[in-house]
């Protein structure tokens, strides 16, 4: 479980160091990246019978299927190429893959074939790498559109042909892979927004290459390995109060709910005491649900509490905009959610205060919210999601997690990781204000601010596969059962914490 958190580079970082370990390399780049594909393809068609469909196409991505299809012919295995562009405009490698499929008597298709009776035992798409960064056309694109429709396993190599490298966008028409293998590290574009839908399952061959000795990564995959020295057993000496007191500030007229679900994530967390501040001065005294939760009026919670947590429910009249000004002027951990957001979005003092903090600050906008914080519109967000959290992260100054498929975290110094955990069955009411929950309780419990952030957003989508392998979800799963998910994931990780190993 505690496995190492696995590097993650742009286009640009693979492109660096492709330049560092690729000249004068034996074998060659291109040998290595044909042969890890021709070792996969034999993995995912160990039960399947019939030939390897490759498809290649103009660049050094054609040239790895071309070393693939060699090498799946030396190992016995029947194969069919197609490729219909000029040979003589392929780079230099390519051009070698190329004439070395030929003279081993391979032969190419310049059309996509008949699917034989048996069918293809794997289809592979070797047309455009992490390059593309434009719309497919003419028959390159009719290809893709065919080879979609194929059933069976459908492996991309490096990246699906049409999927951007860097932002997970696709442009138009785009190979939807069962499996990707990709070469010497992960991209953010496998693992946010359309990337999960596109890659599939992720393999990395590192191709005999430590990227990390020839360039710092500059962002992680989040696994509970980052953040394990913080997952300690509770000494038998305890009392409530040395697991601090969470505010949740929210609640206003028809969205008490809101405020009670982040007050209940945090209790069942760990907090010593949660006190629920809702601005509805209707709201009930108590939480028949959870009667542990404290019910106070907001005003209260700013000398009680040790965390404040402020937006779920909130609304965005005057009283909310004078609680959030007042919880910014604190020198407590903050977390801002929903309208609190809204609110900073509007208001040039209120994001002045956010800027000047010295307390750790943590903003968890959804991509609408992230473009309002950016003066912007969600598309331009989810155009380039990892762009959009590192400004954030930025201009705020603070700690930043941009919801969605493949939530992206990053820090005013630049940093940024990216999550893998949860499934669509997250995309219903009242997620968000668990999330909120949760970093409160981990910061209450004296977690550093950046470990409680990562942690909370991977416990958040752990607790929901969970569910979701015990049949609950994903389809109708609900914010109130990942809480009781979440406390059971994270108790499992510290007992494994505590493990030798």
């Amino acid at each position: 479980m505690f496995e190492h958190a696995q590097p993650i580079y742009p286009v640009a970082g693979i492109r660096s160091i492709e330049s560092q370990a690729g000249p004068g390399a034996e074998p060659t780049l291109m040998e290595r990246a044909g042969r890890a594909a021709a070792e996969e393809a034999v993995r995912l068609t160990m039960d399947r019978t019939g030939p390897v469909l490759i498809v290649c196409g103009p660049g050094n991505n054609g040239g790895d299927g071309f070393v693939m299809a060699r090498r799946l012919v030396q190992a016995k295995r029947a194969v069919v190429v197609v490729y219909a562009d000029d040979p003589a405009r392929l780079p230099t490698d390519a051009r070698i893959a190329y004439d070395a499929w030929l003279e081993l008597g391979g032969t190419i298709h310049d059309t996509l074939p008949e699917t034989p009776p048996e069918g293809w035992s794997l289809v592979t798409d070797a047309l455009f790498g992490i390059g593309l960064q434009r719309s497919l056309s003419g028959r390159h694109a009719e290809w893709i559109e065919a080879l979609n429709a194929l059933p069976g396993p459908r492996m991309a190599i490096d990246i699906p042909s049409g999927l951007d490298a860097d932002t997970g966008m696709t442009y138009g028409l785009a190979f939807r892979a069962t499996h990707t293998l990709t070469f010497i590290a992960l991209k953010p574009g496998l693992l946010t927004l359309n990337g999960l839908d596109y890659a599939g399952a992720v393999t990395v061959r590192k191709l005999d290459i430590e990227p990390e000795t020839l360039l710092p990564a500059p962002g992680r995959l989040i696994r509970p390995s980052l953040f394990r020295s913080a997952l300690h057993p509770r000494p038998f000496n305890s009392h409530k109060g040395i697991f601090g007191d969470v505010g949740i500030i929210g609640g206003a007229s028809g969205m008490t709910g809101a405020a009670m679900l982040a007050g209940r994530a945090a209790l069942r967390l760990g907090s010593g005491r949660v006190f629920v501040g809702c601005l509805d001065t209707h709201a009930p005294s108590v939480d028949p649900l959870q009667p542990e939760l404290m019910m106070r009026r907001p005003g209260e919670l700013f000398e009680r509490a040790t965390v404040l947590a402020i937006g779920p429910g909130l609304g965005t009249d005057e009283t909310a905009q004078r609680c959030v000004r007042k919880a910014l002027q604190t020198e407590l951990p903050l977390v801002l959610d929903a309208d609190a957001l809204n609110l900073l979005a509007a208001d040039d003092s209120l994001q002045a205060l956010t800027g000047n903090r010295q307390a750790p600050c943590i903003l968890t906008p959804h991509p609408a919210e992230a473009a309002r914080l950016l003066g912007t519109d969600t598309q331009t967000v989810q155009s380039d999601r990892l762009q959009a959290t590192c400004e954030l992260a930025r201009r705020y100054r603070s700690l930043v997690v941009l919801k969605g498929c493949g939530s992206l975290i990053a820090g005013p110094e630049g940093e940024w990781l990216v999550n893998n955990t949860g499934h669509p069955g997250m995309a219903s009411a009242g997620m968000g204000d668990v999330l909120t929950g949760l970093i409160a309780a981990l910061l209450a419990q004296g977690w550093p601010a950046r470990l409680a952030l990562i942690a909370a957003v991977h416990l958040h989508g752990a607790a929901a596969d969970r569910l979701a392998r015990e049949g609950i979800g994903p389809i109708g799963l609900t914010a109130s059962e990942v809480i009781e998910a979440s406390r059971g994931v994270l108790n499992g990780w510290v007992v494994l914490a505590g493990q030798p190993g």
